[in-house]
């Protein structure tokens, strides 16, 4: 409806993102209608969903690298001088004015390749703003965003519902859904479930609508921390991102590092795995011993595992098989001598296929036709799969379902009380409030304080990460 947010629910694999793809002419129908403001229509193209004004914020990031903000945002519709020249000046202004009104601090004439995640998700946001559709799709708007940016984002949808816009709101965040949306429909499997006004339903009962059964508990935590300490970080700086930033993580612990975008939390664990040339001070200790580690082989060595934020940039190869992901980042123990043993590859990922519970109908499927909580899964497998002590996970849970978010959690659980150490990156404060036995708040590239389980509240770590 005009002047509302209607969210659009379900698992992953649900059939939620196939749906958007149909309305946008993305992808063909082979049933069924749809009508705007009446009217029935048929897109066979993106250009033509646009035109009728439907625009959609995807969940995959579709950046061109080595173009600014100004030109992704206004990518084929630039402002043209005489002979067809681009008007650079005009466009920038456009789009400062664009990001001005929507409170999102990127400079237009940034190039896209120089952007973090969570600010890519800003300028893919202004993009789809900047048709000035009518109906505007949001596919998982806030992935990788951290809570000030998501509150941007909210008052930017506050704006649009009241100049009219019909906003289809689609997201795994279910705080976020009862807070802005009116409406909601629930898919599964591929079929609709049920819809209604959010005033009508409960979490409990949202979550048993996408699952298909109850919940008993979202978060899954049987861990104790012990007293040994497995990895501290004692006056971490790197050049404009870092500065004497110490914390350390025991056995059996589950750390979480909390902050806002850009504070400094990926770059942490970045520079413990050895993937930053530009570390100017600060020591690393594993297990007392004073360590200093210069690339992920040496990382893999002393037993430590990072899963990246970005699963399909930097997490998986996504036109290789199940397979072949899993057996990646332990290639030394599958190989005979200096060639692969099929026979180990195959037993390595049916183990973990079977750990983690990944649905695929072959471990020689490619991993990008799985659901994002599949995808995740086959990361987490890849990582298993070398025995880490020290599991580094930045947004474990970003893009996946409530049902996958628990079996995680899980994983996460059973890996601590294992006597493994886990150090999470969260943007979420319930998954932080729910998992983490300690809290290190990171702000401007520093520590701004520490908070024990006990003492953990969303009050608390919002003071002191702004």
């Amino acid at each position: 409806m005009p002047g509302s947010v209607h969210a659009l629910c379900g698992g992953n694999g649900a059939g939620k993102s196939t749906f958007l793809s149909i309305v946008m002419g993305i992808q063909e129908r082979d049933a069924g209608t749809i009508r705007l403001e009446g009217r029935e229509v048929r897109f066979a193209s993106p250009r033509e969903a646009l035109a009728a004004g439907i625009s959609i914020i995807e969940q995959e990031l579709s950046p061109i690298p080595a173009m600014t903000v100004a030109e992704n945002i206004f990518l084929g519709r630039e402002p043209l001088r005489a002979f067809g020249r681009v008007d650079f000046a005009h466009m920038n202004r456009a789009a400062q004015e664009l990001l001005d009104r929507l409170g999102f601090a990127i400079p237009p004439d940034r190039m896209m390749m120089d952007l973090t995640v969570a600010q890519v998700q800003l300028v893919e946001i202004a993009k789809a703003l900047s048709h000035e559709a009518r109906v505007i799709i949001m596919d998982e708007p806030t992935s990788a965003l951290g809570e000030h940016e998501a509150d941007q984002l909210f008052a930017a949808v506050a704006r649009l519902r009241a100049e009219g816009k019909g906003i289809i709101y689609v997201s795994h965040r279910l705080s976020e859904i009862f807070r802005i949306a009116d409406s909601y429909t629930v898919f599964r499997d591929g079929a609709h479930v049920g819809s209604g006004a959010m005033a009508d339903l409960t979490r409990e009962g949202l979550i048993q609508m996408i699952v298909g059964r109850p919940l008993a508990e979202e978060f899954v935590k049987a861990n104790r921390p012990g007293g040994e300490v497995t990895l501290a970080v004692e006056g971490l700086s790197r050049a404009r991102l870092l500065r004497d930033v110490s914390f350390a993580a025991h056995r059996g612990e589950i750390l979480a590092l909390y902050g806002l975008m850009g504070a400094g939390r990926t770059e942490i664990l970045e520079a413990v795995f050895g993937l930053a040339d530009d570390v100017t001070g600060g020591t690393v200790r594993l297990h007392g011993a004073p360590v200093r580690i210069r690339s992920p082989r040496e990382a893999i060595a002393r037993g430590l595992a990072l899963v990246t934020e970005d699963r399909k940039g930097s997490g998986l190869v996504l036109s290789q098989s199940v397979r072949a992901n899993i057996a990646m980042a332990g290639l030394e123990g599958l190989s005979l001598g200096p060639a692969m043993s099929v026979r180990r590859e195959k037993e390595a990922a049916r183990r973990m296929i079977e750990m983690f519970g990944i649905r695929t109908a072959s471990d020689q499927l490619d991993v990008s036709g799985l659901s994002g909580g599949n995808q995740q899964k086959v990361v987490l497998g890849k990582w298993f799969l070398t025995e880490p002590r020290i599991l580094l996970l930045d947004e474990p849970t970003r893009g996946v379902d409530v049902g996958a978010k628990r079996e995680i959690y899980r994983i996460m659980s059973d890996f601590a009380a294992g006597g493994g150490t886990v150090v999470m990156v969260s943007s979420e404060i319930e998954e932080v409030l729910g998992m983490a036995d300690r809290v290190v708040v990171i702000r401007d590239g520093r520590v701004a304080g520490e908070v024990g389980r006990a003492e953990a509240t969303a009050e608390a770590l919002v003071h002191l990460a702004a």
